[in-house]
Parts: structure tokens; C-alpha cells; sequence
């Protein structure tokens, strides 16, 4: 088992892709896909395990399959349809990012319907649990590798960028659930884990006391999201980070490569669908 440091944007310490019994979990984004497969030399992937379909996760999946063709890509069924027709992903991802897209990302290849292996939750996979964990994405899952013990958390048990110990979940939209998120946290814990393995960015060795703390995180992100305008939270967000980072001693490169993996123009916009849709709810 390691982490491929897929070097986003030639930064390290921002995407991390696992490779497990030969699979990849989350290979991160096509623009540094040439990273990771320099850094696989003559490996030959054994499958593609996706937690998620965000495009820092999982946007080198069909330009892999394109280079292996009989790869098989292991996904939940809400993500599926949108890896074999990717136009929806895109037109979404497109109102986030604009022209920055392709900078950022790369080439978003089909994945053709035959390599696609549909997950629920519940099953095992290459020896793997698997769990299906939404609450940032109606899409996400988790694996579990009772072997050594590692859980592989994409974005459910949000990000920390070492040295670093600030946590910061990811939020944006449109999927964000502070309450179902917060039941996933639940289901990781049920594994009992030994470790954490993020993909932003690394392992963490203390796994519970992490997951309270990443409950306790989103919790306070959405009432301040609650309280707060966007212009007012993603100043007080930013300043809070370095603030944090400050006092750990972290220098300037550790604050932009958190920056880079969870950049602040996209947390307040998930939060405040997170609260009108949970207005609507209400109301009904």
C-alpha cells in the first residue's frame, strides 16, 4: 500500500491517489495523470476503485481506461451514468470552474459502459468493504481493507494538509448534507479503523478522535455559512486558516496547497443549498 503524491499543478501535498493491492483508489485529476504513471513505471493497474466522481478524484478514470482498456472502474450507481456520458459532469463542473476547467483537470474521457462496475454499498471488492457514505456527495462511497486496517475515506473524513492539523472538510455543491454526512462519519467509525487514508492528503493514525473532530468542523462551517453573507464567510474563512496555520507554525506553502484542495469560493455556495434545502424540508 502507498500514496502517489499526484503533484496537482506541480504542488505537492494536494491530491493524493492510493494504490492498494495493486488498485487505485481516486487517481485524481487527467492533468497530472502523466505523475501518476510515471510513478507507476511498469505497474499495471488492477482496478480503479472510485469513492467519488468530483473532479479531483476521479478525472483521470477514462483516460486511464483509454490507456488500459480492459480496466474495470469499481463506482457507486449514482456516479455511474455520469462517467459513461460525462456531459452533465460537465456542464455542472463548468458553471464552478469556467474557463479553468481543463487547466485544472484536464481531458474528462467516457468511460465506456463494459468497464463500469456499479457499487450500492455492502459489497466486497478486491478483498474491500465497501460502504456507501454520502452526505458530500450522493455518490460516495468508502472502502475498507481489513488487512491492514485503512479505510479509504475520499472526502467523508475531510482534509487535512500535513504537517498541518487543521481540519477542513470540503463542502461544495450541490450535495451537501451536514446531517447524512455526519451519519457516514458513523458508518466509517463502525469499521473500527486502524487508519485514515485521504485523499487530501495522507494517513491519519488517530481515526476516531478525527472523525469527532471532522463532525465538529462541519457543524461549525454551516452555522457560520448560516450567519454570514459569501463575501463575509470566505474572508473570515481564509483568515481563520491562516490564523490556524499561523500558530502551528506553517509557512505560506502549506495555507496554498490547503487553498488548492479546498479552495474557499466553493464552501459557502454548498452550505447555503445545504440550508435552503433543508428550509424546503422543513417547510414541507
Amino acid at each position: 500500500m502507498r500514496l502517489i503524491d499526484v503533484e496537482h499543478l506541480g504542488r505537492e501535498r494536494v491530491i493524493g491517489c492510493w494504490q492498494v493491492d495493486g488498485a487505485l483508489v481516486d487517481p485524481g485529476p487527467e492533468s497530472s495523470l502523466q505523475t501518476v504513471l510515471e510513478k507507476l513505471g511498469d505497474e499495471v493497474p488492477r482496478a480503479v476503485l472510485l469513492t467519488h466522481i468530483h473532479l479531483d478524484h476521479a478525472a483521470a478514470t477514462g483516460a486511464l481506461v483509454e490507456r488500459w482498456p480492459e480496466l474495470e472502474v469499481y463506482v457507486h450507481e449514482r456516479g455511474a451514468p455520469h462517467l459513461v456520458d460525462p456531459s452533465r459532469l460537465l456542464a455542472s463542473a463548468g458553471q464552478l470552474y469556467g474557463d479553468k476547467l481543463e487547466y485544472l483537470w484536464g481531458r474528462i474521457v467516457p468511460v465506456p459502459e463494459a468497464n463500469v462496475r456499479v457499487l450500492r454499498g455492502g459489497e466486497t471488492v478486491l478483498g474491500m468493504d465497501v460502504a456507501y457514505t454520502p452526505g458530500h456527495a450522493s455518490h460516495h462511497v468508502c472502502y475498507f481493507h481489513g488487512d491492514s486496517g485503512t479505510a479509504f475515506v475520499g472526502d467523508v473524513a475531510a482534509c487535512v494538509i500535513p504537517p498541518s492539523r487543521l481540519v477542513m472538510p470540503p463542502l461544495p455543491p450541490p450535495d451537501i448534507d451536514v446531517e447524512t454526512w455526519e451519519e457516514s462519519l458513523d458508518t466509517v467509525a463502525a469499521w473500527e479503523p486502524q487508519r485514515l487514508a485521504l485523499t487530501h492528503f495522507g494517513a491519519i493514525e488517530e481515526p476516531l478522535a478525527h472523525l469527532e473532530t471532522v463532525r465538529e468542523r462541519l457543524r461549525e462551517e454551516a452555522q457560520l455559512a448560516r450567519e454570514l453573507d459569501q463575501e463575509a464567510y470566505e474572508a473570515d474563512l481564509e483568515r481563520r486558516i491562516r490564523a490556524q496555520l499561523g500558530a502551528e507554525g506553517m509557512g505560506e506553502e502549506t495555507v496554498a496547497e490547503l487553498l488548492q484542495a479546498v479552495p474557499t469560493a466553493y464552501q459557502w455556495p454548498g452550505l447555503a443549498r445545504y440550508w435552503r434545502k433543508r428550509a424546503e424540508r422543513e417547510a414541507a
